[in-house]
This record gives C-alpha cells, sequence and structure tokens, in this order.
C-alpha cells in the first residue's frame, strides 16, 4: 500500500510540475492522450464537414434545378434541371437517414452563398440563363466529385465512405450532362 501511495503522490507531484498556463499545456510534446483525443475530434468534425457539405450541395441543386426548369429555354437545360431536382432530392433523403444515424445536423435550408448562386442566375434570362446555369453545374459537380471522391477515400466512418462512393457514378454522369448542356449553350447565340 505504502508503494501504491508512493507511486500516486510520485504520479500527482509530476503533474503538478505540469500544470502551467493552456498554451503550456497544448504544446506539451509529452501530452500523447490529448493528442490522440484531438486527432478523433478531427476525424469526426471532418466527417461531419462532408455531411454539411454535401447537404449544401444537394440544397442547393434542388433550389437551382427548379430554377432550371422555370426559366431555362433548351431543352438541355429544363431536362438537366429535372435531373439535379430529382436525383439530388433522393441523395438529399439518404443523406439525412444518414447523417441522423451519425448523431449529425445538417441544414435544411440553402446557404447564403447558395442564395446569392440562385439569386444571380433568377436575375438572367433566355440563353445568358442557360449559359450561367450549365456552367454552374460543371463547377458545382467538378467540386462534387472531387469532395465525394475524398469522403469515398478518406473517411473513417464506413457507412460515410460506402454512401460517398455510392454517389460518385451519379454524381458524373451529372457532370457529364452539364458538359453537354454547357456545350449546346455556347453553340447558341445570346
Amino acid at each position: 500500500m505504502a508503494g501504491t501511495l508512493a507511486l500516486a503522490t510520485a504520479c500527482k507531484d509530476n503533474r503538478a510540475d505540469e500544470v502551467g498556463t493552456d498554451a503550456d499545456y497544448e504544446n506539451s510534446a509529452n501530452n500523447n492522450t490529448i493528442d490522440d483525443e484531438t486527432i478523433l475530434v478531427v476525424e469526426n468534425d471532418d466527417n461531419a464537414k462532408f455531411l454539411n457539405e454535401a447537404a449544401e450541395m444537394q440544397l442547393e441543386e434542388i433550389s437551382l434545378g427548379k430554377l432550371a426548369q422555370q426559366q431555362g429555354t433548351s431543352s438541355h437545360v429544363k431536362e438537366l434541371g429535372k435531373m439535379m431536382e430529382n436525383e439530388h432530392s433522393q441523395a438529399l433523403r439518404e443523406l439525412t437517414t444518414l447523417s441522423q444515424s451519425k448523431s449529425v445536423t445538417i441544414p435544411t435550408s440553402i446557404t447564403e452563398r447558395s442564395k446569392k448562386n440562385y439569386d444571380d442566375l433568377a436575375g438572367k434570362t433566355a440563353n445568358d440563363f442557360d449559359k450561367a446555369y450549365s456552367e454552374m453545374m460543371v463547377d458545382h459537380h467538378k467540386d462534387a466529385v472531387d469532395l465525394f471522391e475524398k469522403a469515398a477515400n478518406d473517411s473513417e466512418d464506413g457507412d460515410i465512405r460506402t454512401w460517398a462512393s455510392s454517389k460518385l457514378r451519379t454524381l458524373r454522369t451529372h457532370l457529364e450532362h452539364a458538359e453537354v448542356a454547357k456545350k449546346e449553350t455556347d453553340r447558341t447565340k445570346s
């Protein structure tokens, strides 16, 4: 018992020597437990960040898809808008279920950036709208493929990895359709 007490006291004394400012504590090289916990939090934050970014993308593509169906003038743009609305709505339903299973709250309405994109597009007419929408869909889907590939390859969560991987084919198809629509609208004179 005396040995245990001495060990406990020695540990307590060593710990007391280590106590310093928060900066000292964060910068401590002997702080393996905190570093491991920090890594775990960062990994969980990466998963939550992906789920949130994916939800924001789905919501934006749905709202812009509806707008394209209303304001688009070419059949390519209207069809692309319908595809975006339908398929991103399905992806959002799946994402909502996945996020709930991970106890992660995701957005349910578009962000300020998405609202700005929507307003900018809504102010365009005829072929100017078609060109801007098609170009935006190309850019958005290149970004989406990159985001989902990263999650499919790097996420520590198997469910997130699997879901992200399952969406890549659809996102690549969307990108191809957006590129076709962009080529068509580029040929049309304003």
